[in-house]
C-alpha cells in the first residue's frame, strides 16, 4: 500500500511537473514580448519638478500629447494614438505617474501631472501641443489645458474616466484591500492567466466594453484590443499607477472647466460600462465652446469606432489649422 502511494504520488508530481513547464513555456515567450515593447530602449527619461518622465514619440508633424489611460504607459500612448502618425502628426506618449519607469510621486495629483508634463515638453522643445487623454489620462489633460492655456492648442477627452457633479464618490479602499490588491497586480502570471483564460470577464469589467462587440468586430478590430489588452502587461510594472488611477477617477477635483479655453472635442460610446458618455456630455456643457461626440456602442475601447474616432479628431485639427 505504501509502495502504491508512492507512486501515485510520484504520478501526480509528474503530471504538476509537466502541466507547470506548459504554463512557463508559453508565460514566459508572451512576458518576453511585452517586455520588449515596453523595453527602456524604445522611451526616454526627462527630469521635471516632480520627478523623472518617461517619454516616447513616434510620426512628424505637429506635436500631439497623448496621455493614456488606466494600465497604460508609453507603449499603450502610442499603440492608442497610432493612426495620428500616418496622419502626419508627432506623436508624444509619455508613461503617467506610477506607470513603467516613471515613479509615482507623493502627493501626486492630476494637476501636478500637467506641471510635469509642462517641463517634459520643455526638454522636447516643444512650445504648444494638441492634447487628448483617454480614460483617466483624460483628468490631467483637463487640468494641462487649465493650467497651460496659451500651451494647449486643442483638447480631447476620450472616453474621460473622471467624477462629476450630482455622483457619489467611492470611497477608498482600506489599507488591507489595497494591500491584498496591490498584492494581485503584482503577478503578471496571474493577470496574464486571466487575459488568456478568461478574456471575456476581463473585456466586460475591467476594460468595461461588451465582449460581444469585440467578437463581432472587424479582425483588425480585434486585434486592436487584444494589443490593448496586452499592454497591461508587465502588470507588475504599472501596479502603482493602477492604484492611483482607482483613487484619481474615484474622486472630485478642483478643475475649472469653465476656464478651459481651447478648443474642446470630447469622444465617448453610450454603452461605455464605465458611463463617460455621461461624463462627455457633462464636459461639452461645462467647457466653453466644446462639442461631443457620443457613439451609440462600442464599449471603453470604442470598439470598432478607432478610424472614425482619430479621423475626427485629425479633421478637428485641421479645422483650426494645427498643421
Amino acid at each position: 500500500m505504501g509502495r502504491t502511494r508512492r507512486r501515485v504520488l510520484i504520478g501526480l508530481g509528474a503530471v504538476a511537473a509537466a502541466g507547470a513547464m506548459g504554463v512557463a513555456v508559453p508565460f514566459r515567450r508572451d512576458m518576453a514580448r511585452f517586455e520588449a515593447r515596453a523595453a527602456a530602449t524604445l522611451s526616454r527619461m526627462v527630469e521635471t519638478r516632480h520627478g523623472p518622465i518617461e517619454v516616447a514619440e513616434a510620426g512628424e508633424g505637429p506635436p500631439f500629447l497623448m496621455l493614456h489611460g488606466t494600465g497604460g504607459g508609453f507603449d499603450q500612448g502610442l499603440l492608442a494614438a497610432r493612426r495620428l502618425v500616418g496622419l502626419g502628426h508627432r506623436v508624444i506618449a509619455p508613461s503617467r505617474f506610477g506607470y513603467l519607469r516613471t515613479p509615482l510621486p507623493e502627493g501626486a495629483g492630476p494637476k501636478m501631472e500637467a506641471e510635469a508634463f509642462a517641463d517634459m515638453l520643455d526638454a522636447l522643445g516643444v512650445e504648444r501641443v494638441a492634447v487628448a487623454g483617454g480614460s483617466a489620462g483624460a483628468i490631467p489633460a483637463l487640468a494641462f489645458a487649465e493650467l497651460f492655456p496659451g500651451r494647449t492648442a486643442a483638447l480631447f477627452p476620450v472616453v474621460p474616466a473622471l467624477m462629476i457633479p450630482g455622483r457619489a464618490e467611492v470611497a477608498p479602499w482600506s489599507p488591507l484591500a489595497e494591500w491584498a490588491v496591490m498584492r494581485a497586480l503584482r503577478s503578471d502570471l496571474l493577470f496574464w492567466g486571466i487575459s488568456r483564460l478568461m478574456r471575456d470577464r476581463l473585456i466586460g469589467t475591467l476594460l468595461a466594453t461588451d465582449p460581444a462587440l469585440v467578437a463581432a468586430a472587424s479582425a483588425e478590430e480585434q486585434a486592436r484590443v487584444g494589443a490593448m489588452i496586452e499592454s497591461i502587461l508587465p502588470v507588475s510594472d504599472r501596479a502603482a499607477g493602477l492604484i492611483y488611477d482607482n483613487v484619481q477617477t474615484n474622486r472630485m477635483h478642483d478643475l475649472d472647466f469653465a476656464g478651459i479655453a481651447a478648443p474642446t472635442l470630447t469622444l465617448s460610446c453610450e454603452d461605455d460600462r464605465f458611463l463617460t458618455a455621461e461624463n462627455a456630455r457633462f464636459l461639452a456643457s461645462a467647457i466653453p465652446g466644446a462639442e461631443a461626440v457620443i457613439y451609440p456602442d462600442g464599449g471603453h475601447l470604442w470598439v470598432g469606432r478607432d478610424a472614425d474616432l482619430f479621423g475626427r479628431i485629425d479633421a478637428r485639427l485641421r479645422g483650426i489649422g494645427w498643421r
